[in-house]
């Protein structure tokens, strides 16, 4: 048997799992939404099984709120293994927690070594977003890319604004980003995640390795004509704004369908008047559209503006975009990609590289640093509702994979010294 094998235990993280869930979830799913009573909880117990740790030295919560935990190395060069252990509301019992429990296992095996270079588990405090609508709050803070400004005004369902929140859980939001000096020394950034979508289990594969997170633009479209009478208006001389929104989606689809590998959504409409009576002179919807190439992502919006300045001039209707929200691709370093695609290689037998679509962690800490992630297979694609799982054979293989590209990865950062 590899080492690997007898290093980590990976029923060990299973069992982990499931008593994190049984502590912080129900019938409905996960409940650790960061910043409450229940995230507090889980936090004390993730860091009760960090403090007993051999080979752990530091067990430390930044300014920003995120939980670090140090196995010194001769050098201060430091890998660093990332999760979160929040989740949404009703969440899954894999969701962020994985990638935690499995860090903890690969440090448990890791630490007590004599080794060249130190190793750092992260957990980041509110990844999700779920209370304040802002994701990668903590990592943000941490990679500096936070802006304070943009966030000290957000408040949650029940008119708590975020600054409480925080101050409740000893953070003060302007400190925030002084826990970039946690990565004064960081070499390379490690993250296990579950694929949250349905490639893996397409191609019979329980793990993968990612090149990269999407970049994001993201855009409100909204058409103008003539809302009239449904019943006395002849439809060649229409002005329906819904007409021309519903034709730019279908383009909009169309084209993204037509490229590899990006993705193209429509995911509100807002019509107006909205009877049953009448056309609507008025529509509004959004478009998502998310790419790894920053050139092919550039095309696809200017495809889209196009193809709706085109459409809604046919329907005789103006279109304005305005922009909600972009960050560009961030894809992950190439030799570490390499590194992991060994390590799924020697545990799985076979590997898939593929972009994550949705935001992590990583995102933040790939400007920064050389970063990889590695995926373990979604049943039916499932992700932040308690229907949520992976074969728990695949979840030990992911734990295993972990361990070797962690071993690989302090190696690798030893020779570049």
């Amino acid at each position: 048997m590899h080492q690997a094998q007898r290093a980590v235990d990976p029923r060990r993280v299973i069992e982990e799992l499931r008593e994190l869930h049984r502590l912080t979830g129900g019938p409905d799913g996960a409940q650790r939404v960061a910043w409450t009573e229940t995230w507090r909880e889980a936090r004390g117990w993730l860091r009760g099984k960090l403090e007993e740790v051999e080979g752990v030295e530091r067990v430390e919560t930044d300014e920003a709120g995120n939980l670090w935990a140090t196995a010194p190395g001769e050098s201060e060069r430091a890998v660093l293994l990332g999760g979160h252990i929040d989740s949404v509301p009703n969440g899954g019992w894999l969701d962020g927690c994985l990638n935690t429990l499995a860090a903890v296992e690969v440090l448990r095996a890791l630490a007590p070594r004599r080794r060249p270079v130190t190793l750092r588990l992260v957990d980041w405090a509110d990844e999700e977003g779920a209370r304040f609508g802002r994701s990668l709050l903590g990592s943000s803070a941490c990679s500096g890319s936070l802006d304070p400004g943009e966030v000290r005004d957000l408040k949650d369902k029940d008119g708590v604004a975020l600054p409480d929140a925080l101050k409740e859980n000893g953070v003060e939001l302007e400190r925030m980003k002084e826990s970039h000096r946690q990565l004064e020394n960081a070499a390379a950034y490690l993250e296990l995640h579950i694929e949250q979508g349905p490639v893996l289990e397409r191609l019979g594969l329980p793990l993968g390795v990612v090149l990269g997170t999407f970049g994001v633009e993201r855009h409100a479209v909204r058409f103008t004509g003539q809302h009239a009478h449904s019943g006395s208006t002849p439809m060649d001389a229409r002005r329906d704004a819904f007409i021309a929104a519903a034709r730019s989606a279908v383009e909009f689809r169309d084209d993204a369908a037509r490229r590899d590998d990006v993705r193209a959504t429509t995911g509100f409409v807002n019509v107006s008047p909205g009877i049953v009576t009448a056309f609507n002179g008025f529509c509004e919807m959004s478009l998502d559209q998310r790419a790894l190439d920053a050139e092919v992502l550039a095309d696809m919006l200017a495809v889209a503006r196009e193809a709706s300045g085109r459409i809604a001039r046919e329907e005789g209707c103006g279109v304005e975009w305005e922009r909600l929200w972009r960050i560009e691709p961030r894809p992950f370093h190439p030799e570490l990609i390499e590194l992991a695609d060994e390590a799924v290689r020697e545990v799985a037998g076979r590997s898939h590289r593929l972009p994550s679509g949705p935001l992590h962690d990583a995102a933040e800490m790939a400007p920064l640093m050389p970063t990889v992630m590695l995926f373990v297979k979604s049943l039916r694609g499932l992700s932040h509702t308690r229907e949520e799982d992976t074969p728990e054979e695949d979840i030990e293989l992911s734990v295993q994979a972990l361990y070797r590209l962690a071993e690989k990865a302090l190696g690798w950062v030893e020779k570049r010294g």
